[in-house]
């Protein structure tokens, strides 16, 4: 009844909100995803989506369709693959630092298992250098961390696949106040911690006198923390939640410098679920919806 062509179609912009970047994306003419949306509202004799001046939005049956539309695609993929021999199997163990995890990622796993139901992916979420030391002592095959960029990190040297380059900024609750000449009240991870080392060694060397108020081993304690208004924190840029603000020009605060979403695999890892994990993350880039 639902042609996955048109499913595929409508799928694209449901995700991007914009019959123009599902065109993009596709690779098609924006009157041919206009009409193949149509085909299927037809189709499905429902209205999915709502169009206005503000953008593109899904009605209550665009949601529901949404949901099939994916089990569709999935189970046809997993359908072709099984019965073309080329089906990956075993186990692939995933690591990725929680504030990455927290972002476009669970969206992207569940997709890889609808797709590749035959592998078995376990997920670890830790800090970055914890991860990376899991890596290397043969625990993990593939793991997506932060990392300081170019040779300027000693603590993780690999190179890997850089998936985005972003800007690591002053976090804080809009309310939040540091007096003029009263020490930095810093919410950070325990150590070992990038983004702790990064934001210390940024405030010394600007002369800035700071204290922790927070050590928190994960993201979602850190944010709390900031939300609470203890304190500030150094986080990337495009990972802010909206209720919380950049603060570093409000308190004239130094640069933190850049980081690197990376991912880094095991020699030993199998490179097949290794390479086709590898290419759904690089797909999504884990932009902000």
């Amino acid at each position: 009844m639902f042609d996955p062509a048109l499913l595929a179609t409508f799928l694209a912009v449901a995700e991007t909100r914009s019959f123009t970047r599902a065109a993009e994306q596709l690779g098609l003419s924006q009157p041919t995803v206009s009409q193949q949306v149509r085909r299927l509202e037809t189709a499905a004799g429902r209205i999915l989506l709502s169009r206005d001046t503000h953008g593109v939005s899904l009605t209550d049956n665009g949601e529901a369709m949404a949901g099939f539309a994916r089990t569709i695609l999935a189970a046809e993929a997993a359908a072709t693959s099984y019965f073309s021999g080329s089906a990956m199997r075993g186990r692939l163990r995933f690591g990725a630092a929680d504030d990455l995890a927290a972002t476009q990622l669970p969206r992207i796993l569940r997709h890889f298992r609808q797709l590749h139901p035959q592998v078995n992916l376990e997920l670890t979420v830790n800090q970055s250098l914890p991860l990376y030391r899991r890596l290397k002592s043969g625990h993990l095959d593939l793991i997506f961390i932060k990392k300081i960029p170019d040779a300027r990190d000693d603590l993780i040297p690999e190179t890997g696949t850089i998936v985005r380059r972003d800007t690591l900024v002053w976090l804080a609750e809009e309310r939040t106040l540091i007096e003029p000449g009263e020490p930095v009240p810093l919410i950070t991870y325990q150590t070992p911690s990038i983004s702790r080392r990064l934001a210390i060694e940024a405030l010394e060397a600007a002369g800035r006198t700071w204290r922790i108020t927070c050590n928190t081993r994960e993201v979602n304690g850190m944010l709390a923390a900031v939300r609470a208004g203890l304190g500030i924190a150094a986080h990337p840029h495009t990972l802010i939640p909206d209720d919380l603000v950049k603060v570093s020009n409000r308190f004239s605060l130094p640069d933190l410098g850049e980081v690197d979403f990376t991912l880094l695999s095991n020699p030993s890892a199998p490179p097949d679920a290794v390479a086709a994990l590898t290419s759904a993350i690089m797909g999504r880039a884990l932009a902000r919806t």
